[in-house]
């Protein structure tokens, strides 16, 4: 008899008796077309398999928990779109739950406790929800974005022991969501993402719910917003339909967790496959600012991807890049393209960013909206020169005027504060400590902050409680800040060094290489912070590498740090000279300000090693 721990999906219609006493044949058409349509599909592509059908409901079987859970997310998710477009009599819900266990296999069936437990859970969850088991929870919690809330112990039918339960919190809202393609994880599993930020399908932040928005036009007074049609297939045996529509689905399943990009939902998008058109009509029709496009071709083993996003306003081109990838598997081709696509596109230094920059500083100022003026704010905030802080400032305050108490510009004015004493520019660090944090606090009180702004308010948080030596907050804070765009390279990057700081730095390590892969262009960062991780690690060597490859911030510091630990004592003094000629009046105190690790000896020797180097100012706060 073979045994074997799998993942088992348990999922049933929700007041399926009552549906078929009113309206029998319909009930039975309309969950056949749910199961082969969503179900079927969802559940091969996250690598599952149903071994069981029900009149109301199925069993599938997972090698991959996560696969399970993410499944199961998709699939509620899928059940809230098509439900949304229906008759009100038409709709049905359906709840799961998934468990995590030893089960018998006999043939194509599966049997035991495993199985068991999973459709216990399934009746324990409310309708549109997804129960798990406590092995399940923990086996996932630090692998996904989800929230798991517990629901205690429960005992259950035929199972002698309680069962821990938790529930699934999907905070997004129930409409406009795109597909998650099997791709999508793959992709960032192989590139080294770590598991915590692979996460289900997402909500897609259509500008229907972004609290921000002021008109639904493509304009720079909303988030930017943006259409992925299926590339085209230009091979000359129409062979790679397939990846065309593989790569275009990865692209709308990553794009879906920016918190500052809307990107319509595959059906929408994809209803122009095959069909030619105006991109401006194709963006007026889909209420879009742009639309990424591209085509697919193979030559032998070697794939070419081309790649453009085109202003649907304008027709003109924003960005367009040619991807050649060699090999002989479809899928790690697709993974890797969808990469690099996306990276060009996105984050804080992407084409669509850098547009709405310029769009926004082309506008009247007696007519901007609040989404221009942190466009703005962030554009100078973004220089990391002491000009462009007080600019930063200054914008945001000056958009408080016009709109008073808006969380988005009183975190954006925080930033400025932090970033005053993160790169050594400020006057009065204490000051600027304290009015970032104040700030910080007033933008997190809005119960209601969009997942922009609850971004960048995490994050902040999670610095200002590291300088102030809160840690396990510090680190609680960043994850919440992942959790809301958990692909931006910009904050995973920037996480790293939270997570250095609090003792963690393979987990460091980890989280730049992450951003590595999904942003290569961002190197000046990631090497930076990559650096004192190197330093942490004892490697000064492969400090001394990467910190060569940058000058941001504090690098030339940590250059000398690694320098004296390799007794190339003129080399770091020569790196401090560099790091007071761009920034003068830095002194060990003003550089310790900025920094705080769970370890205090890690700063002490790091000062003695500045002050040995030439760095003004005593070794010790």
């Amino acid at each position: 008899m073979e045994r074997r721990l799998s993942a088992i999906l348990a999922a049933d219609v929700v007041g399926y008796s009552a549906l078929m006493e009113q309206d029998e044949a319909g009930t039975f058409d309309r969950v056949r077309a749910r199961r082969t349509e969503l179900f079927e599909p969802e559940i091969a592509r996250h690598h599952g398999r149903i071994f069981k059908l029900m009149g109301d409901g199925l069993l599938a079987e997972f090698g991959s928990v996560v696969d399970a859970v993410e499944c199961a997310v998709s699939l509620q998710r899928g059940m809230a779109d098509r439900n949304a477009s229906v008759a009100e009599e038409d709709r049905f819900n359906v709840r799961i739950g998934i468990n995590i266990g030893e089960v018998i296999v006999d043939g194509d069936d599966r049997y035991g406790e495993g199985v068991n437990v999973a459709a216990r859970l399934e009746q324990l969850a409310p309708a549109g929800g997804i129960c798990v088991s406590g092995k399940v929870a923990k086996e996932v919690e630090n692998k996904l974005a989800f929230t798991f809330d517990p629901a205690g112990q429960q005992k259950v039918k035929n199972i002698e022991e309680l069962v821990d339960v938790y529930h699934v919190r999907i905070d997004a809202p129930p409409r406009r969501r795109s597909l998650h393609k099997r791709g999508t994880s793959r992709l960032w599993r192989a590139l080294g993402v770590p598991a915590a930020i692979v996460a289900a399908v997402v909500a897609i932040w259509g500008a229907l719910y972004y609290p921000l928005v002021m008109s639904s036009s493509g304009g720079s007074s909303t988030i930017p917003s943006v259409a992925v049609l299926p590339f085209k297939d230009l091979s000359a045996d129409k062979s790679l339909g397939y990846l065309g529509e593989g790569v275009a689905n990865d692209v709308i399943a990553i794009l879906s967790r920016f918190s500052d990009i809307a990107v319509v939902s595959r059906t929408s998008s994809f209803a122009y496959q095959g069909k030619e058109g105006d991109i401006r009509q194709i963006g007026k029709e889909l209420d879009v600012g742009y639309v990424l496009e591209g085509s697919v071709r193979k030559e032998g083993n070697r794939v070419r991807i081309v790649s453009q996003l085109i202003n649907a306003n304008t027709g003109d081109h924003v960005w367009a890049d040619r991807f050649d990838k060699a090999g002989t598997d479809p899928w790690a081709l697709q993974d890797e393209l969808t990469g690099k696509i996306v990276g060009a596109m996105t984050g804080e230094f992407g084409a669509i960013r850098k547009s709405d920059y310029s769009k926004a500083w082309g506008k009247d100022s007696t007519n901007l909206a609040e989404y221009d003026y942190y466009l703005r704010a962030e554009s100078q905030l973004n220089l990391y020169t002491k000009e462009g802080l007080e600019r930063s400032g200054e914008i945001s305050r000056d958009g408080l005027q016009v709109f008073p108490g808006s969380p988005l510009l009183t975190v954006e004015l925080g930033w400025s504060h932090w970033l005053k004493v993160g790169l050594f520019y400020s006057s009065d660090p204490q000051a600027d400590l304290q009015e970032a944090e104040r700030l910080v606090n007033q933008a997190l009180s809005n119960k209601n902050l969009s997942p922009q702004v609850a971004r960048l308010a995490h994050w902040l948080h999670g610095w200002l409680l590291t300088v102030k030596g809160d840690h396990d907050r510090a680190v609680a804070e960043m994850n919440k800040a992942i959790a809301a765009a958990p692909y931006n390279a910009f904050t995973l990057t920037d996480a790293g060094s939270i997570f250095l700081q609090a003792g963690q730095p393979e987990k460091a390590l980890e989280l730049t290489d992450a951003a590595a892969a999904r942003d290569p262009g961002l190197s000046w960062f990631f090497n930076y912070v990559r650096g004192f991780i190197f330093i942490v690690l004892g490697k000064n060597e492969e400090a001394v590498e990467v910190l060569k490859t940058t000058e941001f911030a504090d690098a030339p510091l940590q250059l000398a740090i690694a320098y004296m630990r390799l007794g190339r004592q003129a080399d770091a003094r020569a790196a401090v000279e560099k790091m007071l000629n761009s920034t003068p009046g830095v002194t060990i105190q003003s550089w310790r300000q900025a920094w705080n690790f769970r370890d205090p000896s890690i700063l002490d020797q790091a000062a003695a090693d500045l002050a040995r180097a030439g760095l003004p100012g005593s070794p010790t706060q």
